[in-house]
């Protein structure tokens, strides 16, 4: 089965859609925060960068979906799926972002959940990866929290912004574990 680029997830708190063209002007107005991208791979508070961000995903390459706010209608953040492989059996799930005023409230646990039920329960992927900077300590708690197992770190794996090259962390969630992650988490 293949993602599927019309694809709508939501609770009773928020919607995930697929980026749109249309986002980019609220995109522009919410990346604004220059502390957001710190361990992220490109400042999307720059309009250049955010438009690089923006174009694999309106291009087909990554399904990119848009956080939404279910009460207001605003965009809270964005997180993807990519690096899908049929054969293979396994999806990545990242390129995460909340704005400031939403980190700490559950709502990427929110996120994540809508995500792996989809992952496993629809795609039925065999293994959902992510992937974040060694030093992105807020990024490794919530993955562990998640229930996702630590594998490894590549050196120097990542050009990051400023020039600066990370070291890769991976994590997974495995099927096999799905059922524990999902009952721990209460999805």
């Amino acid at each position: 089965m293949a993602l599927d680029r019309q694809l709508l997830l939501s609770n009773e708190t928020i919607l995930l859609r697929p980026i749109e063209e249309k986002d980019k002007a609220e995109l522009q107005e919410i990346c604004q925060n220059e502390n957001l991208w710190k361990y992220f791979t490109q400042d999307l508070s720059v309009f250049e960068e955010l438009e690089k961000w923006m174009n694999p995903a309106l291009a087909g390459e990554r399904l990119q979906l848009m956080i939404i706010d279910n009460s207001s209608g605003k965009i809270l953040g964005s997180s993807g799926f990519g690096n899908y492989s049929l054969r293979d059996e396994r999806v990545e799930v990242g390129w995460t972002w909340i704005i400031s005023s939403h980190h700490g409230t559950g709502l990427n646990d929110e996120v994540k959940g809508l995500m792996l039920n989809y992952a496993f329960e629809v795609l039925k992927v065999k293994r959902v990866e992510f992937k974040t900077d060694v030093l992105n300590m807020a990024a490794r708690k919530a993955l562990k929290n998640l229930g996702a197992i630590e594998e490894g770190v590549l050196r120097s794996h990542t050009l990051m912004t400023k020039g600066r090259r990370r070291d890769t962390i991976y994590y997974s969630i495995l099927i096999e574990e799905w059922p524990h992650v999902k009952r721990e988490n209460d999805w």
